[in-house]
């Protein structure tokens, strides 16, 4: 059985510059075909626009509010919102609000820093 609280996960920097704590993934469980972490984006950041060749992704919103791009689309965000993100789709999320945001992340084939292709340049 595995079980990984979230205050003892490491946070990491992925690719698009999330600060990340992956919960359940083929590194530290016997997940093999998804992964699940849980993403921070600090008070007016954002992710730098980017997308996944292989790989969909659920966001799950959980604390604060923003604005998120798929596409040319965009939406404001808050707490309870699930957002679909489908493989090769460009995507992009800004914390509008004044706290942390905060959200899970699901990923089927599970987070690779090589499944990430930057669509713009410079810092999140």
């Amino acid at each position: 059985m595995d079980i990984v609280n979230l205050d003892q996960a490491e946070p990491f920097r992925t690719k698009d510059g999330s600060e990340i704590r992956e919960l359940l993934a083929h590194r530290n469980s016997a997940i093999r075909n998804q992964s699940l972490a849980e993403a921070r984006i600090p008070v007016g950041g954002s992710t730098m626009e980017h997308y996944h060749p292989r790989a969909e992704e659920i966001y799950y919103i959980t604390h604060g509010t923003g604005r998120m791009k798929l596409g040319q689309a965009e939406r404001e965000v808050r707490p309870g919102d699930a957002i679909t993100i489908p493989r090769g789709q460009a995507h992009k999320l800004w914390n509008t609000g004044d706290e942390p945001l905060r959200l899970l992340c699901c990923c089927a084939p599970g987070y690779e820093h090589d499944d990430t292709v930057l669509t713009e340049v410079g810092e999140a």
